[in-house]
């Protein structure tokens, strides 16, 4: 679809990945004109943010997907998790945490982005509000009193929209943090996630498993068909030399790391790198802009809550959105701080929780090893501890989205408007 050059709308999001269609499809249930601009088409084999890696998804995150009617076609292809054993490699301790003890079905869900991409796109093609612009790329931003001027670049050539509201959702390079002048800090970790699907010889009875290695922590998730998905986290030099082993040699070497819990590892995908990072957005609005996803925060998957954290963001500034009522400005300075302060709680607290557990499992020095090892113990002793360590299913801190509640994005929608609210 082209865009005429005078051509306007209320909301704009620029970046259709994960946590943008997220935010389209709950906006399309206000009265406002949402425009989606993505730059890479989300059928194409190249479309990065829909790939064949795996993300675990937390019981927040399944909420707000059964709100926006997505869940039914996810969750027909998810791996759920029941329980997640935790350890230190070469040490005595571990702890069990176990999804029937915190009275829920699961602690979350193993979903391939593809899968999750698809179900989205599939409902927003189907939304008449929303005006779906792929591939479009945002080439300039112009920040003014009643709008926000963004030039398009697409198959018909340049354009321009004018938006009430910008959100950035465009990744940890986000062009419209930086043209709206929010900066983003970065803090390199020194470590490459290798990430493969490979099959062992025993079922792995959904439990994931987060080792921690003196190379960093290993993650073994349980994937579809038998096969578990490896989130291995070493220094660049040594990822590439395991990139480099054959099939048999990279087995043997995962097999020393993770142990025997799932008998033998008999096959392996082709193998995935990427570089672990922290970055954090100086802010979390600016005038008629507000930052969600990536371009906000980027966090190590050491306790897989990046994109769950994310898809918080999309939803609270839906309900920011949604309770600020039709008449309402949607790029207004009072409903962009309401949302900035709502978010910063559970954001400022998760991303510390995340880099301190990196840290504190990454030191070799060897007391603290010990107390590391003295702490799962006691922590796998404490019903009350693992209780509250399950509220990242939900959400880490703070107030949640009503969607992230299992309540509808509008107050006065008829009950049956909600999807499964457990």
């Amino acid at each position: 679809m082209s865009v005429a050059a005078t051509d306007g709308c209320d909301v704009a999001i620029v970046g259709g990945g994960m946590v943008g269609a997220s935010l389209a499809l709950a906006l399309a249930a206000l009265p406002l004109e949402v425009v989606v601009i993505e730059a890479v088409e989300p059928e194409d084999g190249s479309q990065p943010s829909f790939d064949s890696r795996t993300i675990a998804l937390s019981n927040g995150t399944r909420r707000i997907f059964a709100g926006l009617g997505a869940w039914e076609e996810i969750g027909r292809e998810v791996t759920p998790i029941r329980k997640i054993h935790v350890s230190d490699c070469g040490r005595f301790g571990s702890a069990l945490i176990d999804a029937a003890d915190q009275g829920v079905p699961a602690l979350g869900y193993v979903a391939e982005n593809r899968v999750i991409g698809r179900a989205l796109w599939r409902r927003l093609r189907a939304s008449a509000r929303t005006r779906l612009l792929a591939p479009a790329r945002v080439t300039a931003v112009v920040p003014g009193g009643d709008g926000t001027l963004l030039t398009l670049e697409g198959a018909g050539g340049a354009r321009t929209l004018t938006a009430r509201l910008v959100v950035a959702a465009d990744g940890a390079g986000s062009l419209v943090r930086q043209a709206v002048g929010v900066g983003a800090a970065r803090w390199d970790y020194g470590q490459t996630a290798v990430i493969s699907l490979v099959t062992p010889e025993r079922a792995h009875q959904h439990v994931a498993y987060e080792r921690f290695t003196p190379t960093g922590p290993l993650a073994v998730l349980p994937g579809p068909d038998g096969q578990v998905v490896v989130v291995w986290t070493l220094a660049p030099a040594e990822a590439e030399r395991v990139l480099a082993l054959n099939d048999a040699l990279f087995l043997g070497a995962l097999q020393d790391r993770f142990g025997w819990r799932l008998g033998r590892l008999v096959a392996v995908t082709p193998r995935q790198a990427y570089p672990l990072a922290l970055t954090q957005a100086a802010a979390e609005r600016a005038p008629r802009t507000a930052i969600i996803g990536n371009a906000a925060q980027g966090l190590h998957p050491i306790a897989g809550q990046g994109f769950n954290l994310g898809l918080r963001d999309a939803a609270t500034l839906a309900e920011v959105l949604a309770d600020a009522g039709p008449e309402a400005d949607p790029g207004g300075e009072a409903l962009l701080e309401r949302y900035a302060n709502w978010r910063r709680t559970d954001r400022h607290a998760l991303i510390a929780f995340t880099d301190g557990l990196v840290r504190l499992f990454a030191s070799p020095f060897g007391p603290l090893r010990a107390a590391r090892s003295l702490g799962l113990v006691l922590f796998d002793l404490s019903p009350t501890a693992k209780s509250a360590l399950s509220r990242l299913s939900l959400g880490f801190a703070g107030r949640l989205p009503r969607l992230a509640r299992g309540l509808p994005l509008l107050e006065s929608a008829p009950s049956g408007a909600a999807a499964s609210r457990t």
